[in-house]
């Protein structure tokens, strides 16, 4: 018995490391790529469907796909509607692995290992690399089922081992034993199969495998779950629609089970053939997922209604106390490196918004002596400081792990944009400083300096926000209208400067006005300066284009 399980538990490890294996590997390889089309294909539900499931089945991951889903929500990059179709979809994709379980691959695993290994040890790009380590993962998986295979056909030999399968005619059993393991591999594929090698050995019934893979279905709702548990609202609700999903259908399922079992078994049967129990378990997997998305797509609205009862506006919105939080990154949130970089550009984004909030109202406290702005600017730039800090030291954590391809180039460049952004808030405190002693001293600008200002300001600001909008989307349209803007600033520093002097000279202003604009001009000149390198940070792939 010793030995049986020695290989058994050999099998399963080598078939769950070839799983992660090759999942993580294709999520490095393209899942920049896929995720880009994942957040665009999402308008139309059927569209969203189609392309959950070719997603799901690419990456061989159903809980990926569906935390990326609740992040982007989190991130307010997809709404609660359009994330429904993908959630449909990857419950169909996921059953590609059973599939592939289900055929007779395991004879040529050593091969499909030993062209992994050789183009891992002498591939040089980093891509060619990537691509090694799915092959090699596929031919691990296959080489795990081998073992497996091996064991579980011995089994019969010990009657207390099949005593307690036999625990597994019941339903109830069937189903429960299928949610927990799932819950505990985090992983409906591996359940269903290894549920379909159990079969293959004769040693779960064709009856009990349905109510087994019904289980599994309801267990693979964990990742999302809990990647949802410290997100907004309508995150928490994305994963509810995946919950939902899954026990609706074992409650509709179920129910026809129990009127209608023969028939159901004879149907899945008929497609491969009563003696065929491998393709059985994955056929039968592929129709359930797909008959739960015939059924429940035409009401995914009433769905998206359930969870806004059971989760209500104002759940998983938590007020924060202190604004020193962080909203999409952080030791609390559920780390996936697909998705780590679009949640940390949009932690980014929040630091930047408030940058310009400080820059708006520093302007106004020097323009208008307003003693509530300097105020509001000052708790704002503590908060900045913070994100500063934090954000920095999070994109240290993640430069650890590996990323998709070019999500790993861009690391670097948001170092240097939270720099720069943390600049910004600094020279919007400069301001501040020279508001207060403007107010302090009584200084009166001149009604042309006034105005000078004001204009430098205003191009200042447009450049400001067209960067932010560029290093979010990343699209380079507005970055000739970025570098116009940057010149012109540069070129008013320079007559700015020059007619402050003449105004000096002719006794118009005093000097210490003077010093406040002198320090002023070229206080928004940099800024402009850390604007333009925000924009520029999209071009981190190829330097020279920028």
């Amino acid at each position: 018995m010793l030995q049986m399980l020695t290989e058994l538990m050999s099998g399963l490890a080598l078939f769950l490391f070839g799983m992660k294996f090759m999942s993580e590997s294709l999520q490095k390889a393209a899942g920049d790529k896929m995720r880009g089309i994942l957040n665009r294909v999402t308008k139309n539900k059927i569209t969203a469907v189609l392309f959950g499931a070719l997603f799901t089945a690419f990456i061989q991951s159903s809980g990926a796909t569906t935390v990326m889903e609740v992040s982007f929500v989190n991130a307010g990059l997809m709404t609660l509607g359009q994330s429904v179709g993908i959630t449909f979809g990857a419950n169909i994709g996921t059953t590609i692995t059973s599939q592939l379980v289900s055929l007779k691959l395991t004879a040529i695993a050593p091969y499909i290992i030993f062209i992994g290994a050789c183009l891992m040890m002498f591939g040089k790009k980093p891509i060619y690399r990537k691509i090694s380590e799915i092959i090699f993962g596929f031919g691990a998986l296959f080489l795990g089922i081998n073992f497996m295979t091996a064991a579980l056909s011995s089994i019969p030999e010990f009657p207390t081992i099949m005593h307690y399968f036999a625990y597994l005619s019941n339903p109830v059993v069937a189903l429960l034993v299928g949610l927990i393991f799932t819950v505990i591999v985090q992983s409906s594929s591996v359940t269903v199969s290894v549920l379909v090698l159990l079969a293959d050995s004769g040693l779960v019934g064709l009856g009990s495998c349905l109510y087994f893979i019904l289980g599994a279905n309801i267990g693979s709702c964990t990742p999302a779950v809990m990647a949802g548990m410290n997100a907004s609202k309508d995150a928490k609700r994305t994963a509810l629609v995946h919950l939902l999903f899954n026990v609706l259908g074992m409650v509709v399922i179920s129910i026809i089970l129990i009127f209608a079992m023969e028939p159901v078994t004879n149907m899945i049967a008929s497609i491969n053939g009563v003696d065929n129990a491998k393709r059985f378990v994955a056929n039968a997997d592929t129709i359930f997922k797909t008959f739960q998305t015939i059924i429940f797509l035409p009401i995914s609205n009433q769905i998206i209604a359930l969870t806004k009862i059971l989760v209500k506006d104002g759940e998983g919105d938590a007020v924060q106390q202190d604004d020193k939080h962080l909203e999409y990154i952080g030791k609390a949130k559920n780390f996936l490196p697909s998705t780590a970089v679009v949640e940390i550009i949009q932690e980014i984004e929040r630091m930047a918004v408030l940058a310009g909030e400080n820059l708006k109202d520093s302007m106004s406290a020097l323009m208008d002596d307003k003693e509530e702005a300097m105020e509001a600017v000052r708790k704002r730039e503590q908060v900045i400081d913070y994100l500063s800090s934090e954000i920095t030291d999070y994109l240290v954590e993640v430069n650890r792990y590996e990323l998709p391809l070019s999500d790993s180039g861009r690391i670097g460049a948001l170092f240097h944009v939270v720099i720069d952004l943390e600049r910004i808030g600094d020279h919007a405190m400069n301001i501040v400083e020279n508001a207060e002693k403007k107010r302090q001293q009584k200084l009166v600008f001149t009604e042309d300096g006034k105005k000078e200002i004001v204009q430098m300001y205003e191009k200042v600001f447009s450049l400001y926000e067209k960067s932010l909008t560029m290093f979010v989307t990343s699209e380079k349209d507005n970055i000739e209208e970025i570098i116009a803007l940057e010149n012109e600033v540069d070129q008013m520093d320079i007559e700015l400067q020059k007619q402050q002097v003449k105004r000096l000279s002719k006794g118009e202003c005093s000097v210490e006005t003077g010093l406040i604009f002198t320090d002023m001009v070229i206080g928004l000149e940099r800024i402009a300066d850390h604007a333009t390198n925000i924009a520029y940070s999209i071009f981190h792939d190829n330097p020279e284009e920028a």
